[in-house]
């Protein structure tokens, strides 16, 4: 195998692919370091960055992590490396959720290389969707993309979808009137950001997207009960697609497992030409969470709840520099 060490401008580059990742509110709950010997990158959790009343037990947090894993290990990838990935590999250390060496040149894991071109397109939308439906083959590609990260993603429909969607506008309904989740969203909203290379994190005016005027999408407001000025409303889609991301087990171990199965559904529908954005507003509440899996055929614990369609691509929100989230060591 061989020893060749990575420059930091490469190893730069790997970790500013991992943090395009998603996370709730962007809080961007991760920490890099990379150790040139091993030629391996520990994910940490920045413990820092936790939303105590709208993710108290950091399951989200979880899945943003996860997510950045998944980045990594597509960036590695494409790199033309194979990334070793291991989940919490040190159970004396529950902050030290996975770590990625590269190893074998040139044994790269193709399928995931090739998601590469949308790990910097894809970005959340919180604009109305077209009614256009998903064709089956596009559906069944993103039920492999999950499974092969060891998740389920289903598709509601009829009654389920109602209920689903019944389910997110009740948390919506909740949220803007829970003194403590109004406080998360104080302090993860952007007032004073413009779009265009800035540098943060938080979800900026620019990205909150118009206001619901209509339709049944579920779309959170990240203007909670203030006004934006000169913010557009609009009617969202009155069929729109959701997706169901489960998981067997409900432990941290698979909170990771959903965040990558979560990111490379998202890349994928990226590629495919589909638009998205979570819809977390019933995760966030216990009893809206257990209801949201099918009571007839669900199995498993539901880990997210994905908007999906065709319509605007999202807008790029701020990433925190570089010299916050990575360190390199020798």
């Amino acid at each position: 195998m061989t020893t060749r060490v990575l420059s930091e401008e490469r190893v730069a580059a790997l970790a500013d692919d991992a943090a395009t990742a998603p996370s709730l509110h962007n809080a961007q709950p991760w920490h890099f370091r990379y150790v040139q010997h091993s030629r391996a990158f520990d994910v940490r959790a920045d413990l820092d960055r936790v939303l105590p009343h709208t993710d108290p037990d950091n399951r989200a947090l979880h899945l943003g992590c996860g997510a950045a894993v998944l980045n990594l290990r597509v960036a590695v990838a494409h790199a033309g490396w194979y990334p070793a990935t291991r989940l919490l590999p040190d159970p004396g250390d529950p902050a030290l959720l996975a770590t990625v060496r590269l190893t074998g040149l040139g044994s790269g894991e193709s399928d995931l290389g090739a998601l590469y071109p949308a790990v910097h397109r894809r970005h959340t939308s919180r604009y109305p969707f077209a009614e256009t439906d998903i064709p089956g083959t596009v559906r069944s590609a993103l039920s492999d993309a999950a499974r092969r990260e060891g998740a389920t993603l289903d598709f509601p429909t009829a009654w389920h979808l109602k209920w689903v969607l019944e389910l997110v506008e009740e948390g919506e309904t909740r949220s803007r009137t829970d003194r403590g989740q109004a406080a998360d969203l104080a302090r993860w909203t952007r007032t004073d950001v413009t779009a265009g290379g800035a540098t943060g994190e938080g979800v900026p005016e620019y990205a909150f997207g118009p206001r619901k005027r209509g339709g049944k999408a579920p779309v959170r407001d990240f203007a909670g009960t203030g006004q934006v000025p000169g913010r557009d409303a609009a009617t969202f889609e009155a069929s729109p697609h959701l997706a169901l991301l489960s998981t067997s087990g409900d432990r941290p171990e698979d909170w990771l497992r959903a965040g990558q199965a979560m990111e490379r559904v998202l890349l994928l529908a990226t590629r495919e030409g589909l638009s998205s954005a979570p819809a977390t507003q019933a995760l966030e509440w216990p009893d809206l969470r257990w209801t949201l899996r099918d009571p007839v055929f669900g199995t498993g614990y539901v880990q997210m709840v994905l908007r999906l369609g065709y319509g605007p691509r999202g807008t790029a929100t701020p990433r925190r520099p570089l010299a916050e989230v990575l360190d390199i060591e020798p």
